[in-house]
């Protein structure tokens, strides 16, 4: 089955891959970091304090790593109190000071929050995005502030200096229990945080640059696709209550035995809301599938695991498909869902142009789409012809006319040498002809298709040719999205058992798709190396040794997410009925690619 693995590879790709949405302020490498929690009775942090700030933080630093054991230090629970009011302070709203408990402190390296900008200018800046430090040791430590009862406010209080400055470089991230309140960003001044308890998602802090890039916890998108328009719904459940009974046990809680169910009418729920039509004609939907997600630093994530879900922050999203005939020229989703707290809800349309974003409100609560593509042309699975695929067999008539006057002139030549006659005539002609077969030969051709059973070597120039059209049909076969229309595109470069087979794991991809997965778009195929290494005896067929990556695609809840891989096989090509299809496939080796990563220039490439 290793020989048709890479054509259900990225078809099937795990929509966790990677993320679009990318932090561009650096503060995630920020030599120190600080995960600030949020809970019922109390703050948690999670301190990462850089080798070289430790003199900052100093007071967290345990005895038994001095080593100077003469030095006189003041007391674990004096420096606490010290480091509580003048380090990393917390200040709830009636100017209480919150003190510190040090639950764990310990060497370790720091985690590898890796930014694929670190390093570069931000193009909105103009500042080079900050590095993460090469020295990756840190002090860990788990720091408790407790409180009573649900202030309103907290203000966090970086360590500053007499004149009110940052002493160091803090990067944090915040959390209302498992809300994110922000993305990574910097503590650099006092931040004031107004807690909303009866709804966390709501809670956020006083200044507007502290906040996170999903702001909204109901969101609308329209996919526009060849062969395919896709609704997805992005929705709180919490927010679900205004509308349907949620028929859970508990008021607080998802227990891991209900998500299930309540996923499933969830999904069942939206079918019949927000009416899509395309082209002014209400298709039949499809529930593509749902999932649990979170809203992590990077965006989306799919819950893989069950687990037990609070209420107020659990999210669930929903893909509706509707399949059509080519490309739509007008698409429309009358939106319905608003509550007393969401009266604007993000909605973004994207076709192969790119996302338009847009806000629904209950006075305007229709979002439309209309064909603009200008030169767009839906990817298309064709034959590959021989005949398109191979070099012409090209005949110079001049030349050949020239050969003629030669020979003629060579057969006038014998004779008058027989009748001993002068031959100063056909050594003209003779010369005449060789001066007509020379000049005229770049520009007399004749051209035409060179027969199969002339095909006896190929260049690796059309050994690429031929393998990159056809690999490039059997990704685009899997575009569409009827299972009959996959297979009569497959067959036009797949033969034999091999047509069969990858026939048989594309239905088994659409079955963990619809688990979970996403369908992934193939985008781009480079063919590497793809030299003939033998031609068959009769001529309609050769083997190549081919090297190639396939980068992949596919857009969910706003986010794009990509995946390369690299593959090297033996392809087996024929030529049937004048057209060349793949009959055999081995797989060699195949391997993950970071499709971020710079491109090596050692590589052949086409």
């Amino acid at each position: 089955m290793r020989s048709l693995t890479f054509f259900i590879i990225l078809i099937a790709a795990s929509v966790t891959a990677q993320a679009d949405w990318i932090n561009l302020t650096g503060a995630e490498t920020s030599p120190n970091i600080a995960e600030i929690y949020v809970m019922d009775d109390h703050v948690k942090v999670k301190l990462e304090v850089y080798v070289g700030d430790l003199q900052t933080f100093e007071q967290l630093i345990p005895d038994d790593w001095i080593e100077d054991q003469e030095t006189k230090r003041a007391p674990l629970e004096e420096r606490l109190r010290n480091f509580a009011n003048n380090r990393l302070k917390f200040i709830i709203d009636d100017g209480t000071v919150l003190p510190a408990d040090l639950v764990l402190v310990e060497p370790r390296m720091r985690v590898d929050r890796r930014s694929p900008f670190a390093g570069m200018i931000n193009p909105f800046t103009r500042q080079r995005v900050p590095e993460a430090p090469a020295d990756k040791r840190v002090l860990y430590a788990e720091i408790i502030y407790p409180f009573s009862g649900k202030p309103e406010r907290i203000t966090m209080v970086p360590p500053l200096d007499e004149e009110g400055r940052a002493e160091v470089t803090l990067g944090f991230i915040a959390y209302h229990k498992s809300v994110p309140i922000i993305d990574f960003r910097y503590l650099g001044a006092p931040a004031k945080l107004n807690l909303d308890w009866s709804d966390p998602w709501y809670s956020k802090f006083d200044n507007p640059n502290l906040k996170r890039h999903h702001k909204s916890a109901l969101m609308s998108f329209l996919y526009v696709e060849p062969h395919e328009v896709r609704h997805e719904v992005l929705i709180r459940v919490k927010d679900l209550e205004e509308w349907m009974d949620l028929g859970l046990r508990g008021t607080e809680y998802i227990e891991i035995d209900e998500l299930e169910d309540l996923k499933q009418r969830i999904g069942t729920f939206l079918l019949s809301k927000n009416r899509v039509k395309v082209d002014g004609e209400a298709l039949n939907p499809i529930l593509d599938r749902s999932n649990y997600v979170s809203v992590g630093i990077t965006g989306i994530q799919i819950l893989e695991q069950p687990q037990r879900l609070e209420i107020s922050t659990a999210i669930v999203g929903v893909i509706i498909a509707y399949l059509t005939e080519g490309m739509p020229q007008q698409v429309s989703v009358d939106w319905e869902l608003f509550t007393e707290q969401v009266q604007k809800v993000p909605a973004t349309a994207t076709d192969p142009a790119g996302p338009l974003p847009t806000f629904l409100t209950p006075d305007d609560n229709v979002h439309s789409w209309t064909n603009f593509l200008k030169n767009y042309t839906p990817p298309t699975v064709a034959q590959v012809a021989v005949k398109d695929t191979v070099n012409k067999l090209s005949i110079p008539m001049g030349s050949v006319v020239g050969l003629i006057v030669i020979i003629f002139a060579l057969w006038w030549f014998r004779r008058r040498r027989q009748q001993q006659q002068t031959y100063r005539m056909p050594l003209l002609t003779a010369i005449a002809g060789l001066l007509i077969a020379v000049m005229t030969f770049p520009y007399a051709q004749l051209s035409f298709n060179r027969p199969t059973a002339l095909i006896r070597e190929l260049s690796e120039d059309e050994s690429k040719l031929i393998t990159h059209s056809l690999l490039t049909n059997v990704y685009r076969a899997f575009d569409f999205r009827d299972e009959s229309d996959v297979y009569d595109k497959l067959a036009l470069s797949v033969q034999g058992d091999l047509l069969e087979e990858i026939y048989l794991q594309n239905r088994k991809s659409f079955a963990v798709k619809k688990a979970g997965g996403a369908q992934a778009r193939v985008k781009e195929i480079e063919i590497l190396e793809a030299g003939p290494d033998s031609i068959s005896a009769d001529g309609d067929g050769f083997s190549v040794k081919a090297k190639w990556t396939a980068q992949g695609s596919v857009g969910h809840w706003g986010h794009v997410h990509i995946r390369k891989n690299y593959y090297d096989a033996m392809v087996n090509v024929e030529a049937i009925d004048g057209n060349w299809k793949i009959t055999s496939l081995e797989l060699l080796e195949e391997k993950r690619l970071d499709p971020y990563a710079k491109p090596d220039t050692s590589e052949n490439k086409t």
